[in-house]
């Protein structure tokens, strides 16, 4: 069997909340996941020579600066990819303040290399509080950060999901925070063409996540689970992961992913992975660092609607 590249996680934040977690899963070797659609069970092994590459998702990788230093001694190759966008606490709650992100962001770049990290400035939301300008001064801010640690970031649009449009509804009732409507193609082009080039000038190459845009735009699509990227710096053989997209649009290659959704106390208010505070509140609160999964399904926490 071939080697996995594991994805821990698209559907939550596990570097920040759940690390001590993948911690003993590695030490154990294995990790139990569900998939969310049809609650089967996967057991998926976690032993070293089964692992091509463990993709790291976060917004904080503070909490887990110890944890990579101790999977990279057990054998396992590392990549992150780390979400910073700067926008306001109305939006984003739980995230660290850009100034410590970014420390960490250097601290991992210095102790693996920046061709181990990819930022994420994702996603791109347009209103009154955050229009086009916004972007490019927090934009232009970051890469003058981040310059240096990392060579490539990747970005997207928001996407009005229902449980997403309607949180932003509710809060645009109760913050007065009027959402435009999804911005129109060439909106997002001007804007995409601003941002990379001013980030070509630091150095770093501007990838689009899950957009399309025809090639005489001249953007280049983002693959966040990459394996031409990975295979240099882990040696795995990039033709044995197929492409295999989770949503239109969408570049990634084959992976696993041992996530849970509904278990990310960032609770950010765009989060396509949360329907309910409580919900994710009450599996952060039950959650075992020793057990299988993030959360059991027949648990009273589990990501699992009833």
């Amino acid at each position: 069997m071939k080697p996995r590249i594991i994805s821990a996680s698209r559907r939550t934040d596990i570097p920040a909340f759940y690390g001590t977690w993948l911690l003993n899963r590695l030490r154990a070797g294995w990790a139990l996941t569900y998939n969310p659609f049809n609650r089967r069970p996967m057991t998926v092994s976690l032993r070293p020579e089964d692992v091509a590459g463990i993709v790291l998702w976060s917004k904080n990788f503070g909490p887990f600066l110890t944890h990579a230093e101790e999977i990279r001694e057990r054998g396992f190759n590392c990549f992150f990819l780390f979400t910073i966008t700067g926008l306001p606490r109305l939006l984003e709650p739980h995230t660290p303040p850009v100034k410590e992100a970014v420390a960490a962001f250097r601290t991992l770049a210095r102790r693996f290399s920046p061709h181990h990290l990819v930022w994420r400035y994702d996603p791109i939301l347009l209103s009154p509080l955050t229009d086009p300008a916004y972007h490019l001064r927090t934009f232009d801010h970051l890469c003058r950060q981040l310059g240096g640690y990392t060579f490539r970031c990747y970005v997207s649009f928001l996407d009005f999901y229902p449980k997403v449009r309607r949180r932003l509804e509710r809060l645009s009732r109760t913050a007065g925070l009027e959402l435009l409507a999804e911005p129109l193609p060439e909106t997002k082009l001007e804007l995409l063409r601003k941002l990379t080039e001013m980030a070509a000038g630091h150095n770093i190459e501007v990838r689009v996540c899950s957009e399309d845009f025809p090639p005489e735009a001249g953007l280049k699509k983002a693959r966040c689970i990459d394996p031409e990227l990975l295979a240099p710096l882990f040696g795995l053989d990039p033709a044995l992961y197929p492409p295999k997209p989770t949503r239109p649009g969408c570049g990634c290659h084959e992976s696993v992913d041992i996530g849970m959704y509904e278990t990310c106390p960032h609770l950010c208010e765009y989060c396509y992975a949360n329907t309910s505070p409580q919900r994710v509140l009450s599996a952060y609160r039950q959650h075992e660092p020793t057990a299988p999964a993030l959360v059991e399904p027949g648990s009273s926490a589990s990501p699992f609607p009833r």
